[in-house]
């Protein structure tokens, strides 16, 4: 597993990556080349999706979060809760959060892809887990308007 970035420390080359290189990235250009939304949903509610992993988008705009099933069955949250980024990284172990906080705007800053493997504790029973986070801004010219990506349970 990837160790956790300290805030301070300066960003691993393998942690980010430029968006030309996104379909080489664990075929996100084809991963992610539909909307969260229509991403397939478990056959059971509460069930971890095929693969134990989700689909997540944010909009910079107002931070808003749209998840597919299955990155709520990662977290433990129920499919009717709407999620916020603030309920979000409350899940996170707070070496974790200042990782991934720390690659959020370097992503947003520079127009870069990331990876991540972090370290959250699930609603549901209280479990520690880990999750692999692959990410990507999507811009509109030169302007990042959202971030999106992968959650993969590791």
């Amino acid at each position: 597993m990837t160790a956790a970035l300290a805030p301070s420390a300066e960003l691993a080359n393998d942690q980010t990556w430029p968006l030309w290189e996104q379909p080489r990235r664990f075929e996100l250009g084809h991963i992610l080349n539909c909307a969260v939304s229509d991403a397939l949903r478990p056959a059971a509610v509460g069930a971890l999706g095929i693969h134990h992993a989700g689909l997540w988008e944010c909009d910079l705009n107002d931070n808003s979060l749209i998840w597919s099933g299955g990155s709520y069955d990662i977290f433990g949250l129920a499919r009717d809760v709407t999620v916020t980024r603030e309920l979000s990284l409350a899940h996170y172990a707070e070496h974790s959060r200042a990782a991934l906080e720390a690659l959020r705007s370097d992503a947003i800053r520079r127009r870069r892809g990331f990876t991540l493997d972090i370290e959250i504790r699930a609603a549901t029973v209280g479990d520690l887990r880990w999750v692999r986070i692959i990410g990507a801004p999507v811009c509109s010219g030169e302007r990042v308007v959202r971030l999106h990506g992968l959650k993969l349970i590791i």
